[in-house]
């Protein structure tokens, strides 16, 4: 339910119908718009009675939202979510990337890429160090080795590194160690997670699931961000469709869609979308036209030896010149380039 406030109504008088309110046993989520105020009531809004709140001379109008998601749900914020993370931001005009391998293989593979890419304009340095593969015979990621040698290339280049998380009880350890934490497309509805994670203080990249429709993906942010965490990227990273040429089939358009329906960010995964490193330009550049607030790309130093998805990585060289036409269709849309 939404409660839109009369332009120019006191805070005291706005304070007083949000106790009545919490009193419902509510969470009352407030925005500041220009000219006027909007209560976002988030909980059993069945019982409440819209007469005896639109008597209230202070109220506008009252309106039932008929989406089950509050929190995420742009009819209570109407405003874009800007997340930051060190230097970057994602969001509200602003457009960064994050960039570097599927998965962290020795210390010196992650320090070189991550100069690359930092080079080329990422602003964030992404690797798994905890890897889910379909067969269990496949690499798994180096584990908590794999998290330090994040660390040294972030002590090495400044930047900020992003991981993914596949068991609540690292929560601990990513929380002291991740500057981003990804929650995979496996475990978008792993709903012990999702609440695990939005007890966290670091922003959650949730990715889209397989065969998720928009709703279930961010009915998934709705659980994050109802157990605290309201920091949370969207990112979508292609569906499994009847085609099986691609790896997935990049949705496209989920961009301008799960914006229209929600304030937070939307990024775009096109290395996992194609599955093939020489789609990943078309399918970014396809991204930034439709809306994105940035990408993030597999890039390897040695995509032909890689343990991990190395058909689908670009090279350093390759993620140098697909910057360079991000940074001209960035500022076609007309957003800030984060560098």
């Amino acid at each position: 339910m939404v409660v839109v406030m009369k332009p120019g109504t006191r805070q005291e008088d706005i304070d007083a119908l949000v106790g009545s309110l919490k009193k419902l046993d509510l969470d009352v989520g407030i925005t500041n718009g220009v000219g006027c105020t909007i209560l976002g009531l988030v909980g059993d809004t069945t019982a409440v009675d819209m007469d005896k709140i639109s008597i209230n001379p202070h109220v506008e109008r009252v309106m039932r939202v008929q989406e089950p998601y509050k929190k995420a749900n742009r009819k209570f914020h109407p405003e874009d979510t800007v997340v930051t993370v060190g230097n970057a931001k994602i969001g509200g005009g602003n457009f960064s990337v994050i960039a570097g391998p599927c998965s962290v293989e020795s210390e010196e593979q992650i320090c070189a890429v991550a100069r690359d890419v930092k080079a080329s304009g990422a602003v964030m340095l992404r690797g798994g160090a905890f890897k889910p593969r379909t067969s269990p015979y496949s690499f798994q990621g180096m584990g908590t080795p794999g998290l330090d040698l994040l660390l040294e290339a972030k002590r090495e280049t400044g930047l900020p590194i992003v991981t993914e998380i596949m068991d609540p009880r690292m929560a601990d350890l990513f929380e002291r160690e991740v500057d981003v934490v990804q929650v995979g497309a496996r475990n978008m509805q792993n709903f012990e997670l999702l609440k695990e994670v939005g007890k966290m203080s670091k922003p959650i990249l949730l990715k889209r699931g397989l065969a998720n429709t928009y709703e279930e993906w961010i009915m998934s942010a709705e659980y994050i961000m109802a157990s605290g965490n309201e920091n949370v990227i969207l990112c979508e990273r292609g569906v499994r469709t009847f085609e099986t040429y691609t790896r997935n089939t990049l949705d496209v358009s989920a961009i301008p869609a799960v914006k229209q329906m929600s304030h937070l960010p939307v990024i775009v995964d096109p290395s996992h979308a194609a599955g093939m490193y020489w789609m990943v330009e078309p399918l970014a550049l396809a991204a930034v036209a439709a809306g994105a607030d940035g990408l993030i790309i597999e890039v390897h130093n040695d995509p032909a030896h890689a343990k991990c998805d190395g058909q689908q990585s670009l090279t350093p060289q390759k993620f140098d010149a697909l910057m360079k036409k991000v940074a001209a269709m960035v500022d076609l849309v007309e957003k800030t380039l984060v560098k």
